[in-house]
């Protein structure tokens, strides 16, 4: 925290440096393909960087030539609309008489009772002054009041304010373009600087993130770019169809003043709307040049740029926002122009440098969180809806095991490890596990959007008859996360044609269990058991039924496990199970074999 306040102090009060510096940078991005692209016609690299300089102020210079005379042009125009603009300011005037007028009026009348002062009483009128008789001495005159008229500023004044700003913008520019040119010289020498700085280990990292930020500035330029063009191409057509005049140049300047975020947009279209309620006789054209803007506008804002600069930035769109405010306080106008550029350079720094990692994770746009984490976090806030609709989000890209697999059960295991750390309450504790056999209920009748081919479904209903033989009794091994993927685990047999039975967790002993179920030497059983806490009951399991049933298959998944299974199945000892499984799809699949081993 001491080092982000001390760069954001830094950034502050060296910002006279730091803004042309930052302007350069931004230039040195747009012209290195350029001076590149001469570099390989054989031309020297100085040289290469003094023609991209001088064609790029020439271009800008005749384009801000033309936009100029153009200006001048409709200056020169408004007399003419003279008659327009009178009758425009009759009709905005308020009447005095009719209904609108004594309203008001009225109105006026209160907001001047409410902010004058109450009235002070009359003062008694002072006797006639007798001309005869003279002033007694010693008595005091009425003070005369004094007020401070401040002298109107003339010409010379007002052009050496002019004269100040235009120097101090010439002089700006000036120092951008020296940086510039230096940057563009001086780039290679400039990079293995910052390497020797930061140290010869880090040249790796250093190297993926100067990539990484260059691709990121350098694509989210160019898609400004590309939309800034598109949108004054755009106004400037539609201008033309409503009839307003210059419709070329309030295009060109409104994809200009875009580069300027939500101020630009604003007078790009201010500008337009003037001319048109000047032009015309009627309100129609002003209220279609709004409309236009408005459509373009709301469109290319909260659809275009939001997937375009989110996606090739990395940044999400309220950190966009953010952004734009934070650099605006911070730098003003020129803050607000650089805002995205400076936001890309700041979230690869979170990425490659684990002190700032924060950064990184608030501003960018990759998800934080897993599907498992969130439908844990949403069950705990008693949110079943979104818990549901994170299941089907993930459902219409991937399967019902792997959804099993990669969500519910490390959900559930997030929810045990809170369990034996006692950090979850137990109404919590009841709604998160009543979601999730809903949820599983509801999930007996899922059908996968992509169905198997037809020789498969064939295949598989000729050979159900056969497997209907042999069940399958999915046994929890201690509570009720593991009656839960043991539910899971017999619906999924199930559905690949198994003749499956999930068994709750049981109030009688398992030996009674076990007698009642009449188990035969052809069925298989599973024990389903879930992490912290795991191998215990599971092994306590696993000796009670091999005691009982020696012949049977056994099978013994511990979900999410991540170790070695073949150490893991060494702790059961004598009495070690057929299977030992840490996913559900390879518990569907392993089952199989042991139902109908593969032919050698």
């Amino acid at each position: 925290m001491v080092m982000l306040f001390g760069t954001i102090a830094a950034l502050y009060f060296a910002r006279q440096i730091l803004i042309p510096l930052a302007f350069a940078l931004i230039l040195t991005f747009i012209l290195t393909p350029v001076v590149a692209l001469l570099q390989k016609s054989r031309i020297g690299r100085i040289p290469s960087v003094v023609v991209t300089v001088l064609l790029t102020m020439a271009a800008a210079g005749c384009l801000g030539w033309i936009i100029a005379i153009q200006l001048v042009d409709v200056a020169k125009e408004l007399p003419r609309y003279g008659q327009n603009i009178h009758a425009k300011m009759e009709a905005l005037r308020i009447p005095t008489t009719g209904p609108l007028g004594l309203a008001a009026n009225s109105l006026k009348e209160i907001a001047h009772d409410l902010s004058s002062p109450g009235a002070p009483p009359p003062e008694p009128a002072p006797p006639a002054k007798n001309h005869t008789q003279s002033t007694a001495p010693g008595t005091p005159e009425l003070p005369l009041p004094v007020q401070i008229v401040q002298q109107p500023a003339d010409g010379s004044e007002y052009l050496r304010g002019l004269i100040q700003h235009v120097l101090r913008l010439l002089g700006l520019t000036g120092l951008v373009l020296i940086f510039t040119v230096f940057m563009l010289i001086k780039r290679l020498d400039l990079t293995h600087r910052l390497f020797r700085l930061v140290g010869l280990g880090q040249i790796n990292l250093m190297t993926q993130a100067l990539d990484d930020a260059a691709q990121r500035v350098s694509r989210y330029l160019l898609m400004q770019i590309l939309v800034n063009a598109g949108f004054g191409a755009l106004f400037g057509f539609g201008l033309y169809c409503i009839g307003v005049p210059y419709p070329a140049l309030w295009g060109v300047v409104a994809g200009l003043l875009r580069i300027v975020p939500y101020i630009g947009t604003t007078v790009a279209a201010a500008l337009p709307i003037a001319l048109s309620l000047v032009a015309f006789n009627s309100w129609l054209p002003p209220l279609l040049v709004f409309l236009l803007f408005a459509c373009l506008e709301l469109t290319i804002a909260n659809v275009v740029e939001p997937w375009l600069y989110g996606a090739n930035t990395g940044i999400s769109s309220l950190a966009l926002l953010v952004a734009a405010v934070f650099w605006t306080i911070l730098w003003g106008p020129a803050g607000l122009i650089l805002s995205t550029p400076l936001t890309v350079c700041v979230v690869v720094l979170g990425r490659y440098v684990p002190q700032f990692s924060f950064l990184h994770i608030l501003l960018g746009d990759e998800v934080v969180l897993g599907a498992e984490a969130q439908i844990y976090q949403r069950l705990l806030a008693m949110d079943q809806p979104e818990a549901h609709a994170i299941v089907d989000r993930f459902l219409k890209e991937k399967p019902l095991v792997e959804l099993y697999d990669s969500v519910l059960i490390p959900a559930l295991s997030l929810a045990e490890q809170d369990r034996h750390k006692g950090a979850i309450d137990t109404t919590r504790e009841e709604y998160l596990f009543l979601s999730i056999n809903d949820l599983i209920t509801e999930l007996s009748e899922y059908q996968p959007a992509h169905d198997s081919s037809q020789p498969e479904a064939a295949a598989a209903d000729s050979g159900k008859a056969e497997r209907l033989t042999t069940r399958i009794i999915c046994l929890p091994a201690n509570d009720r996360a593991d009656e839960v993927t043991a539910a899971m685990l017999a619906q999924l047999l199930e559905q690949a044609g198994h003749a499956a039975l999930s068994l709750p967790i049981a109030h009688a002993s398992l030996a009674e269990m076990l007698a009642l179920l009449e188990i035969r030497q052809d069925d298989v059983i599973c024990i389903s058991a879930l992490p912290p806490y795991a191998f215990t009951p599971a092994r306590t399991m696993c000796k009670l039924i091999r005691e009982r049933f020696p012949k049977v298959k056994l099978v013994i998944g511990v979900w999410g496990f991540s170790g070695d299974t073949e150490k893991a199945k060494a702790r059961f000892e004598r009495t070690q199970p057929d299977r030992l499984l840490t996913s559900l799809a390879q518990a569907v699949e392993q089952i199989q074999e042991l139902i109908q081993p593969k032919a050698s």
